[in-house]
């Protein structure tokens, strides 16, 4: 069957079995938008690349399958750079398909032309640059497999026009050997050896901490995690990155560690005598001062990239694999319950001393963040899917929303990328429309993406998006005020300008408003109601709220820093 390169590639991403394309179409990959109109795939039009690139990770966090973007040459693959480098930092998979001016004018510095592959070369799992149409079925089999295997991560395709308007003969991979993938072994043995070394640390520990990152989610080891902890009573933090692999309602869940962590799961991996790391990566974020990090503590390292071995802390054991396969292996080992009584009340006592906490809320206003947050959170569905920019809002979202299951929090961690909310949710909903999906963003972010509301709104995506509106950059605000002796230097950005209800409402949403309790219970409820446009509400919020707890950069976890509220008592 003879079929155009642009065909051939539309029937490769049906066989991969892609239902949903997030793109905007341009002069180089015109070809492709053609075969599209008799696709059964759903191509949603975005307002700009970034945007697709954006909902493409949150279909892949909310789904757990490769999100697909499609853009044009030049500023089209520019533009989605941020979304590639986004899904690199947090192991996303993505598959992106730029298009690429004709093979005979590569290098002339043609109209759109840009060396795509080689600006993402360091920001990729791989990249390819397509020579000839007989190519694209192996391609496309190859980025699914690259993205989706091992350490998932973000693959790009680069299509010249001239290819995609050729012909070729249809056939596609009938095995992984087809592929040409020199080196690439994401499956690995795991190591007795390793696994017996592990079971024996954990079995002599006395104040063990099972460190819980992102690789948890993307093995899909929640099950077996909860399996493992309840087993052997050892107390759980889990990462940013993390949030759902261990229900925040299990008593053995300490939160979230790191900068804003909770007390009781920073200082829990402090003191402890053993990390247990599951698919984690010892951020910056979560260490603080690296010299003084967990300095009793012996590592066990599971991560299935050895990469991530001794880069940041070195570690006892190390074993590489997924963490799902891990946690059954010390299973089959007999990792035995421990006696962890003594570990556990002094658990107890942090957090009864130093729970997450904020002032009272006023009747009349402004609005505390945490408890807009908390009030969203009582009234949503269960097993709804929650995005967040990056920012104040992004913590807060993370401490005080109780997150359940897997899948259920989409946020951008390792590139911290403002902006990231809306966008993110429209893939989530997308991906998961039996799912309510909440936004909860900041004003700056916000107005970083806003524009993508109007592809949810003409795509019939019908998200919910909590501004916390404080009129400022929240997070460099509160730095400014904390360590630059309130220099507030290009921080304020207006609480009604723009006003968000009526630009709501112009790209075709429901906007509303609250500036006092009232109003927020009101709105939350009005916002319930509606399930067939995306709802955007402004919610007026104190400028002088800080997330707490709080660990200042490069300074010691040791040195943490609670609400004010809570200082009283000695630590």
């Amino acid at each position: 069957m003879q079929l155009t390169g642009a065909q051939a590639l539309i029937k490769s991403l049906e066989r991969e079995g892609v239902d949903t394309i997030f793109g905007l179409p341009g002069g180089a990959i015109l070809p492709v938008y053609d075969p599209i109109l008799d696709s059964s795939i759903r191509h949603i039009l975005v307002r700009h690349e970034q945007g697709a690139g954006h909902m493409a990770e949150g279909y892949a966090l909310a789904t757990g399958k490769a999100g697909v973007a499609m853009v044009t040459s030049g500023p089209g693959a520019t533009n989605i750079v941020t979304p590639i480098g986004n899904a690199h930092m947090d192991s996303t998979p993505l598959v992106v398909i730029t298009g690429q001016v004709a093979t005979a004018a590569i290098g002339s510095d043609a109209f759109q032309e840009c060396d795509i592959t080689g600006i993402t070369m360091g920001i990729t799992k791989h990249n390819f640059l397509i020579q000839s149409a007989h190519e694209i079925p192996r391609v496309v089999a190859a980025a699914f497999h690259l993205a989706t295997t091992g350490r998932p991560g973000p693959v790009l395709i680069d299509l010249p026009k001239d290819v995609s308007q050729s012909t070729m003969e249809w056939w596609y991979p009938s095995s992984i050997e087809e592929l040409d993938l020199p080196g690439y072994h994401p499956d690995v043995e795991i190591d007795p050896r390793a696994v017996a070394h592990a079971v024996e640390l954990i079995g002599l520990s006395e104040r063990p901490v099972l460190y819980v990152g992102g690789g948890a989610l993307k093995s899909r080891a929640n099950d077996a995690l909860l399996a493992f902890a309840e087993r052997t009573n050892i107390p759980v933090v889990t990462t940013l990155m993390a949030r759902g692999a261990f229900p925040d309602s299990r008593p053995q869940h300490l939160g979230m560690p790191g900068m804003h962590g909770t007390y009781s799961a920073v200082t829990a991996l402090q003191k402890s005598d053993l990390l247990i790391a599951l698919g984690a990566r010892f951020d910056d974020r979560v260490t603080g001062q690296l010299s003084s990090f967990a300095t009793g503590a012996k590592v066990i390292h599971v991560d299935i990239d050895r990469a991530e071995f001794n880069k940041v802390r070195k570690a006892d054991v190390t074993l590489q694999t997924n963490v799902a396969l891990a946690l059954l292996a010390f299973d089959e080992a007999n990792a035995t319950p421990l006696n962890l009584d003594v570990w556990w009340k002094e658990i107890r006592t942090w957090q009864e001393r130093y729970p997450l906490a904020y002032d009272a809320p006023s009747d009349d206003g402004p609005l505390r963040p945490q408890y807009v947050i908390e009030a969203i959170a009582r009234a949503a569905a269960p097993g709804t899917i929650v995005t967040s920019g990056v920012g104040q809002h992004q913590m807060w979202a993370s401490q005080y929303w109780q997150f359940e299951e897997a899948g259920t929090w989409v946020n951008s961690g390792g590139a911290g990328t403002m902006g990231f909310g809306v966008p993110a949710a429209i893939g989530a909903k997308a991906g998961r429309p039996d799912r309510t999906v909440w936004c909860i963003d900041g004003d700056g972010c916000f107005q970083m993406t806003a524009q993508e509301l109007v592809t949810a709104r003409s795509e019939g995506i019908p998200i919910k998006v909590a501004i916390l509106n404080n009129a400022y950059l929240g997070m460099v605000r509160q730095w400014q005020e904390m360590f630059y002796e309130e220099r507030y230097s290009e921080v304020y950005l207006s609480a009604d300008l723009p006003d968000y209800v009526k630009w709501a409402e112009a790209m075709g949403c429901v906007g509303l408003r609250a500036s006092n309790l009232h109003e927020m219970h009101e709105v939350i409820a009005r916002a319930n109601e509606i399930n067939d446009v995306p709802v955007v509400i402004d919610f007026r919020t104190d400028s002088a709220e800080k997330v707490f707890p709080m660990v200042a950069s490069g300074s010691s976890n040791d040195e943490i820093m609670v609400h004010p509220s809570l200082r009283g008592s000695s630590r």
